[in-house]
């Protein structure tokens, strides 16, 4: 079968498609023929061999796929071949079969896509997770989302509204502003200029953000937690600025304000019940239609490349999709 292979941590220009052996299924497992898989910046940051644990080589990148069930192992019950189902693994999306276990994947509602279905799991867990059982967003609050054009920006929106919040879409382009308003934002700052906390003061009514959902890092954070409201959460998701910032802790102090961590990688192992409630909220939604995962651009397993370094000069609106079957 094809895949991208991980031989050597590279940049991506550096990484190739090859033909390895097909996956066999083992015990407690599934076998997937995958068609669609997306790419997060997480994935490029693994494969250059950046992020904070390490993928033993060779491997193939991707973590989040929809496919259909070819193979299933004789200890699994409640799927079958021929199911569409999607799921998230650490690693081995890009590929045009996956193994996994039967807890990694999900039947996937009728109606649904195969690249929603691949853009779903991780950017909507990490909204639903940071919102609603990390951040306690309640209905009438003021959200700021940082970085609102990015995958789990638009998913922040979406999560924002189902929970009744008030959405302020902060992103650094026109066209990834427009973006995040059609998807519901109720306003939208555009975070490079140099007095958009007073844009923001104005979009608030002066009082504040209640809840901050943070996916850039960088100076942006430091300013945003600035502009706070009293008993205001400040959810850190990830830095794809690049840096990470240094919070002067007078500013929780004079602000009231509480700094939370959200990493979605760890829900699973550290709070199975959270992770139950929320994938259980997500199902419900998507299934009664009031919950639609956003695509970004769909790319050929043959420009898997492009498909990274899009996302990677952070000009991506939505989250990056691979196509590998039909």
């Amino acid at each position: 079968m094809k895949a991208v292979v991980v031989e050597q941590y590279a940049p991506i220009d550096q990484i190739g498609l090859k033909e390895i052996a097909m996956p066999e299924v083992g015990p407690g497992q599934l076998r997937i023929r995958v068609q669609a898989a997306s790419i997060g910046f997480v994935d490029g940051l693994k494969v250059e061999g950046r992020y904070q644990t390490k993928d033993a080589l060779p491997f193939t990148p991707g973590a989040e796929f929809a496919g259909v069930i070819d193979k299933v192992a004789n200890d699994v019950t409640g799927f079958a071949p021929g199911m569409r189902v999607m799921g998230a693994a650490r690693s081995g999306a890009l590929a045009e079969h996956i193994v996994v276990t039967a807890a990694a994947v999900e039947v996937m509602p009728d109606g649904l896509s195969m690249e929603a279905g691949a853009a779903f799991r991780t950017n909507y867990l990490t909204a639903l997770y940071a919102l609603g059982e990390r951040g306690r967003l309640r209905a009438g609050e003021q959200l700021l989302v940082l970085g609102a054009a990015g995958g789990t920006g638009v998913a922040a929106i979406q999560i924002g509204k189902l929970l009744g919040a008030r959405v302020i879409a902060a992103a650094s382009t026109e066209e990834k502003r427009s973006f995040a308003a059609s998807f519901g934002a109720d306003a939208v700052i555009d975070y490079t200029r140099p007095d958009w906390r007073d844009a923001l003061k104005d979009a608030t009514g002066g009082h504040g953000a209640d809840v901050i959902f943070d996916p850039v890092g960088g100076e942006v954070s430091v300013q945003a937690f600035r502009s706070i409201a009293w008993n205001g959460r400040h959810l850190v998701v990830g830095f794809a600025a690049g840096q990470i910032p240094a919070l002067p802790f007078n500013l929780p102090l004079l602000k009231g304000g509480i700094l939370i961590g959200v990493d979605a990688a760890q829900i699973a192992r550290r709070e199975p019940d959270a992770q139950t409630r929320v994938m259980a909220q997500l199902s419900a939604w998507l299934n009664d239609g009031k919950l639609t995962p956003v695509v970004g651009k769909v790319f050929a397993l043959d420009d898997f490349r492009a498909a990274f370094k899009t996302m990677q000069t952070r000009a991506a609106l939505g989250k990056m999709v691979v196509k590998i079957g039909t």
